[in-house]
């Protein structure tokens, strides 16, 4: 039988957000000790975390000093420094995903070429190191309208892309180096959560269907089970196993596809870590993300990942015009819906459009859960007595 002594792990988490948050509360059930290491004094992980060290994910001696703290160092975002990591592993950290792997997703120029020298469906891309060369190439007749610009270092939550529909959008490009794709007649956007551990066993969550803010470019709505058919839903699931096991990874993996207008299914970027589309998992499925990120990077057994019930998750978003301080309101109102579940990450200070907390509505059927998410969607509002 395998020994496992929780109580005397030191679990090591590179940033202190939300999802670092909810990868603590996860841990504290197992006896974990946490630490977390976050250049914000007041993150949202650091109230529960066991130990909580001040420093910058992308500085080489933070992140190496902080990783000497631990045994297992895990991350809940991309930006860190790699180099410092790649040290810390020589010396013997067991760092999980392995940073070689986080290189390679940090950069969505080599990511575009992982998935096309590994036959994985994707929009046809050029790689550009300005954006003197992109112009060059419209001029040339090289690329042709609409595209999509998206830097390849840096970008995260709809930031560090631009999207060109004509010679008008020029102004829009972005400096650096970026990919460049065609623009796809998007149908859905789905996102497909696998978990994969040392002995090679996987497991993935049924694929969810995003819909998004057309003016904060982020998720407004999830939902599980999707709407895909069964032969999407599959090949979706098929690629995603196949990324994970072709990357050799442990942990967890979000792979974020494209459906298109002609309904084929095409990989859009991949988060090697726990993601905004699994937060419904904490209620709706078996297992939850983070308690499967916790599995894969320890090396147990994986965890079911059979719905429960329906599911619709929601963002809290902070609210246009409002900066400063933290208000909510609608929170009791929502609670008296049956199957509302609320998350809030514990945000001191809110701005537009910074996510503050989200929802989770579960019900009976999917049709009374939009329904019900929908009415939560207009009772919370996230302000400021502090107007911007």
């Amino acid at each position: 039988m395998e020994k496992l002594e929780t109580s005397n792990l030191k679990l090591g988490i590179i940033s202190g957000g939300q999802l670092g948050k909810m990868l603590i509360q996860e841990a504290s059930k197992w006896d974990i000790i946490t630490y977390v290491m976050d250049n914000a004094e007041d993150c949202p992980a650091r109230s529960v975390a066991s130990h909580y060290q001040k420093g910058s994910n992308v500085d080489f001696d933070s992140v190496y000093e902080f990783g000497k703290m631990v045994d297992v160092l895990t991350f809940e975002i991309e930006n860190v420094n790699v180099e410092a990591l790649k040290k810390l592993k020589s010396e013997g950290v067991n760092i999980l995903p392995d940073p070689g792997i986080l290189e390679l997703i940090q950069d969505k120029g080599l990511q575009k070429q992982f998935y096309e020298s590994n036959g994985i469906p994707n929009s046809p891309f050029k790689l550009y190191d300005s954006e003197k060369a992109i112009v060059e190439d419209i001029e040339k007749g090289v690329l042709q309208y609409p595209l999509v610009q998206k830097l390849r270092k840096g970008g995260y939550d709809g930031r560090g892309v631009a999207v060109l529909t004509g010679p008008g959008d020029l102004g829009k490009l972005l400096p650096g180096a970026s990919v460049v794709e065609e623009k796809i007649e998007i149908e859905k956007e789905i996102s497909v959560i696998v978990a994969r551990n040392k002995k090679g066993e996987i497991e993935n969550y049924p694929a969810v269907e995003m819909l998004f803010d057309p003016t904060a470019n982020l998720v407004d709505k999830l939902i599980c089970p999707s709407s895909l058919t069964a032969e999407q839903s599959e090949k979706a699931i098929r690629f995603a196993g196949k990324i994970i096991e072709l990357l050799d990874m442990e942990g967890l993996l979000a792979v974020e596809f494209f459906v298109d207008s002609k309904g084929e299914v095409i990989v859009n970027e991949m988060a090697p870590r726990p993601h905004n589309s699994g937060h419904h998992t904490i209620e709706s499925v078996l297992t939850s993300q983070y308690e499967q990120h916790l599995r894969a990077i320890l090396n147990l057994p994986l965890g079911s990942t059979k719905i429960k019930l329906p599911s619709v998750m929601v963002n809290i978003l902070g609210a246009e015009g409002y900066e400063g301080p933290v208000v909510y309101e609608g929170l009791s109102e929502s609670l008296a819906i049956e199957g509302v579940k609320i998350h809030l990450y514990g945000k001191k200070a809110t701005r537009p459009y910074r996510k503050m907390g989200h929802v989770t509505v579960l019900s009976s059927s999917l049709e009374s859960a939009l329904e019900k998410a929908e009415k939560v969607k207009q009772l919370i509002k996230v302000k400021s007595w502090k107007k911007s």
